[in-house]
């Protein structure tokens, strides 16, 4: 689940470009969830990842891995130096890789649920998603519990093939949670599915003045936001498992011998050293994580290969 732009890539668009947009203003709670989740399906090996819940004062709330927004301030500094020294770096050596790229939407009060990710199109990320009008059937128990400094209450449901248990807290009026979760009377202070595979627990919360869903890099590109090509759950599913399968199909008719051969000026080889060993770093990253959240969804995806 990793950012569709790599490190190199990240590069060289900010070298090319010095502009930084500019959004609309916003104010927004943000609740910092760590993830523990098991990326391998036939492993014991778990990996952690700080995401973050952002609701905003414009009735909608933006989950999405807080790696990169965490980065900003090193990332600015470094690539104001790069672009004052006129010569690109490696900031693979800087910057620390998210784990998750999509991000989901939620909408207030009807709570539909939108979930977005990018594909290449060419040099230039394209927006794919799919929309969703969810119903999670809650059965709230009376069992409370004290997680960190919020007293809480237990409910259950089932959903994307998993069997889930959350614990929300009144003291936190939002109806709202990690990833596509929603719909019990107050927020989601922990919830994990019954084998463990994924588990968020909140670590904390704060007041954004002046949101941005967006990193510094992703303004700097100008890859934030745009048209969301809205695509049936069915084909989201089959572009985007494509779009793993071969990341750079887009990119590959656009790249000449002549631009693959060229040198990098502070880089390591020419384009096409790079291109190939983003390229492997992609497939085996993808390859590296066989178990989604939403088994469910797989499971009908394999049925409509047979």
């Amino acid at each position: 689940m990793k950012k569709l732009f790599s490190v190199f890539f990240i590069a060289l668009f900010a070298f090319a470009s010095a502009q930084d947009s500019k959004d609309s203003k916003e104010t927004a709670n943000r609740f910092f969830y760590e993830l523990t989740f098991k990326p391998k399906k036939d492993s014991t090996k778990l990996d952690k990842v700080i995401t973050i819940l952002d609701i905003t004062d414009k009735n909608r709330s933006v989950y999405q891995d807080y790696t990169v927004i965490a980065q900003d301030s090193i990332m600015k500094i470094e690539i104001e130096a790069m672009q004052k020294a006129g010569m690109m770096k490696d900031l693979s050596k800087t910057l620390k890789s998210p784990k998750i790229s999509a991000r989901i939407y939620k909408t207030y009060p009807g709570m539909k649920v939108q979930y977005v990710d990018k594909i290449a199109n060419g040099f230039t990320p394209s927006n794919i998603g799919y929309s969703e009008d969810l119903k999670f059937n809650w059965n709230i128990l009376n069992d409370k519990q004290k997680i960190g400094e919020y007293n809480t209450q237990k409910a259950t449901t089932e959903f994307g093939g998993r069997k889930w248990t959350a614990w929300f807290s009144t003291d936190l009026p939002f109806q709202d949670g990690p990833y596509k979760f929603f719909g019990l009377p107050g927020l989601i202070v922990k919830i994990e599915d019954d084998q463990k595979n994924y588990s968020w627990v909140l670590q904390g919360n704060k007041k954004v003045k002046d949101y941005t869903e967006y990193s510094y890099i992703e303004n700097l590109m100008q890859a934030k936001g745009g048209k969301v090509n809205e695509l049936p759950r069915e084909k989201f599913e089959r572009t985007f498992n494509d779009f793993k399968k071969d990341p750079f199909a887009s990119i590959r008719p656009m790249m000449t011998q002549e631009m693959l051969s060229k040198t990098v000026p502070g880089m390591d080889g020419t384009v096409g050293d790079m291109v190939k060993k983003q390229e492997k770093q992609y497939k085996d990253f993808y390859s590296a994580n066989d178990n989604p959240i939403e088994i469910s969804a797989e499971s009908s995806q394999d049925k409509k290969k047979k």
